[in-house]
């Protein structure tokens, strides 16, 4: 494992505990890791504000794949940004509507958008969501750049919106089921993979030159993108038959851990 010039890695269920703590030792690695010229990415399924608030220090000085893929940040530059179309964004939120207990939140550029009157629910979703809006229609438009609808159901994503949205799948839109309480709609070549893949063209650095960490499903095309791909001891089945490599669960800091082992043997 040598000359990793990028470590990438999920934030829930990877690189923060079930706590949504970041490892007390990752300020220093990071320092290693400026020294090596190594840079990292945490890439998420959270909207940017909901990432970069890990990061204050240092948040102009590595890169951010925030929407599952949707928008990627390099050092405060937008890499890129990929737009729903509001048609199919009015269409899925008509059948959401009709979907017991699901709640859907538009997430955009400059905020995230809700209508559910669900106080529970609002406050549950804020906290991966920090910047939000409330609306009376979400098949209204708003004046935002919309990336990705994500669909909250109370039970299993898997089980209650994937059979109901599934639908949706075409040659311009994909359905994620991006854990165990949510499902993510977006631009069908929207992905975690083809993110990593556009920042690592842009930064000239080969797959052979990544490590890449993630615990759900949305994380298969990004370890796919990596030579150094690491499934961690808590993420789901498919995970880890996608990684060549296991680290220790999110709540011993696996990725933290990993990390500092490569550091310590290179």
């Amino acid at each position: 494992m040598k000359d990793i010039k990028l470590i990438v890695t999920d934030m829930d269920g990877t690189f923060l505990n079930s706590k949504y703590e970041v490892s007390p030792e990752f300020p220093k690695i990071y320092e290693e890791l400026k020294k090596r010229d190594i840079l990292f990415v945490p890439a998420s399924g959270r909207q940017m504000s909901g990432i970069t608030k890990y990061f204050g220090e240092i948040e102009n000085e590595i890169g951010f794949i925030a929407e599952n893929g949707g928008y990627v940040v390099y050092q405060n530059k937008e890499i890129f940004a990929d737009r729903l179309n509001q048609n199919a964004v009015a269409e899925i939120i008509k059948t959401v509507r009709e979907i017991p207990d699901a709640r859907a939140v538009l997430s955009a550029k400059d905020s995230s958008y809700y209508e559910s009157n669900d106080q529970e629910f609002v406050d549950y979703f804020t906290r991966y969501y920090i910047k939000n809006q409330k609306r009376e229609d979400l098949t209204e438009a708003v004046d935002d750049s919309v990336f990705k609808i994500a669909v909250y159901h109370p039970v299993s994503s898997e089980e209650f919106l994937y059979p109901a949205l599934k639908k949706f799948e075409n040659e311009d839109l994909v359905v994620v089921v991006s854990g165990k309480y949510w499902l993510d709609i977006m631009n069908k070549h929207t992905n975690k993979g083809n993110a990593i893949e556009k920042l690592q063209k842009s930064l000239n650095i080969l797959p052979e030159q990544t490590m890449a960490f993630g615990d759900y499903l949305n994380d298969i095309e990004m370890l796919k993108n990596a030579e150094y791909s690491f499934a961690m001891k808590n993420a789901h089945p498919s995970v880890k038959d996608a990684a060549k490599y296991e680290a220790f669960s999110n709540d011993s800091f696996g990725v933290t851990e990993t990390i500092k082992d490569y550091l310590s043997n290179n």
